[in-house]
């Protein structure tokens, strides 16, 4: 057995991922990770007493590209004589139609063909490797993060057979969900480093298939996996990826004992109303910050609330009668009487909220309309120093490919106007420029991936301004284009 083949099942063992009997889908995109995972599990299916499949999703993102893998897919399985499970998906469509970015569509779309798959599987099995757990920890590290997110990817996630409308919350990590059952996404080479597959491949002399979007910059992990992460390697740490991943590591076990505390004290501060549920204060005051954090989070997750820290920190400052927090969904945290209550507002509100998101494409050049709070926003090339604009509020020309999304902000953001020292959060930059109401709650800002480069009125973030005269020219208008309200 291979020295590689023999790190999968030791991992596979002690995290309990695979068992005798089980009927294994292993997903197969075509790629060195997942063929390598192909590969292994063939190796280990008579030790393991495993029955494989092999499933594939076509994304129908790269044209003739995605078919070429898709048909690489099927002669691998067919050459092992292994059932084949493979659906094609139109994810760009998917992503548009829900305002989504490619990669959550993607991300939706894939778990949702999981979910289908695993009615007549037992387990998926992922090619997840060390270099995803370090790439996925810094990613969230880097957008604030606590412990839960912290945990990265883990080993192992239960899947619900419910229907799709309620996918969002089918898909929980197996140390919170035992419940659920034993149908489960699985990931056996989570402790591997991908250099070690693509060795093993070639000592196999088994090809695999290149995929071109791995390259494209607009994605951040790509930007995390090819410049980031190489750097830190080079100038902080050799061993910068192990380190993360052993971060993740402790990380889950903090969450796994945690997650065991608070189901047992959550009876005692909580309860379900009518109205939505409450927390007792004088309970809640009695515990250390950390568990008082952990219940307002399980309190709002009963509700089906995903509450961010911002949030629960918001909710924990409420200090006054009658003083409340809004949240997302339409519903509310207040203050009253000594309890923490959350209700949800009037089903008008509510649905009010939920429509008043926006998001559309803008290229470069080109210019959108944006219906929701009546504006157009245009981007054009600058393609040397000239007069009609403030040069600090040009946007660097590496944008000028990538695909950039108008939006309004979104509650805890933070932008860094090129006129300031720090970044500062939107919500206040906005009030002290005395804007309120709907106006504030629609203001647009345009994003490249998970980054706000720029935000009308305030222009381009100090650190992607342009050098030269030459870069991204955004200017925002009334629909009348009467009056431009900002330029960057």
């Amino acid at each position: 057995m291979h020295d590689l083949t023999q790190t999968v099942l030791k991992y596979a063992r002690k995290h309990d991922l695979l068992g005798a009997g089980d009927r294994v889908g292993v997903a197969v995109s075509g790629g060195a990770d997942s063929v390598a995972l192909l590969r292994i599990l063939l190796e280990l299916r008579g030790e393991l007493g495993i029955v494989l499949s092999v499933v594939h999703l076509n994304h129908k993102l790269r044209a003739e590209e995605s078919d070429a893998d898709e048909a690489f897919v099927r002669a691998m399985a067919a050459e092992r004589e292994l059932e084949f499970i493979c659906e094609s998906r139109d994810v760009k469509s998917y992503a548009a139609e829900k305002k989504l970015s490619l990669e959550a569509g993607a991300r939706e779309v894939r778990y949702e063909f999981f979910r289908e798959a695993l009615g007549k599987l037992d387990r998926i099995a992922t090619a997840h490797t060390l270099d995803d757990q370090a790439e996925t920890v810094l990613m969230k590290l880097a957008r604030g993060a606590g412990t839960r997110g912290l945990a990265g990817i883990y080993p192992e996630v239960a899947v619900s057979r419910q229907p799709s409308a309620v996918r969002k919350t089918s898909i929980q990590h197996s140390a919170f969900s035992n419940q659920l059952g034993s149908k489960a996404v699985v990931r056996p080479l989570l402790s591997v480093r991908r250099e070690l597959l693509i060795e093993y491949l070639g000592e196999l002399g088994q090809i695999w298939r290149e995929d071109s979007s791995n390259r494209d910059l607009r994605h951040t992990r790509n930007r995390v996996r090819h410049g980031i992460l190489p750097r830190l390697e080079e100038n902080v740490n050799p061993a910068v990826r192990e380190a993360l991943a052993e971060a993740a590591e402790i990380a889950r076990g903090e969450e796994e004992y945690w997650a065991g505390e608070i189901a047992r004290m959550l009876p005692a501060v909580w309860e379900r109303t009518d109205r939505g549920g409450r927390l007792y204060c004088d309970r809640l005051g009695k515990v250390g910050l950390a568990a008082r954090r952990r219940l307002v989070r399980a309190a709002g997750e009963a509700l089906g609330l995903n509450l961010e820290f911002r949030q629960v920190e918001e909710i924990l400052g409420l200090d006054s009668e009658g003083a409340r927090a809004s949240l997302s969904g339409g519903w509310v945290a207040l203050l009253q009487k000594g309890e923490l209550r959350f209700e949800l507002i009037s089903l008008s509100e509510a649905a009010s909220d939920e429509t008043s998101d926006y998001r559309y494409e803008l290229s470069v050049p080109g210019e959108v309309v944006v219906s929701e709070s009546g504006i157009t926003v245009k981007a054009s090339r600058v393609e040397s120093g000239g007069e009609g604009y403030n040069p600090e509020h040009l946007l660097d020309s590496k944008y000028a490919g990538t695909g950039l999304i108008v939006r309004n902000w979104v509650a805890g953001e933070r932008f860094w106007p090129a006129h300031t020292k720090d970044p500062k959060k939107i919500k206040e930059l906005l009030q002290d420029r005395h804007i309120t109401g709907d106006e504030k709650r629609l203001w647009p800002v345009v994003a490249s991936g998970d980054e706000i480069v720029f935000v009308a009125g305030l222009g381009v973030r100090r650190d992607l301004l342009a050098r030269g005269g030459v870069g991204v020219l955004i200017q925002v208008a009334d629909v009348s284009g009467d009056r431009f309200i900002a330029e960057g």
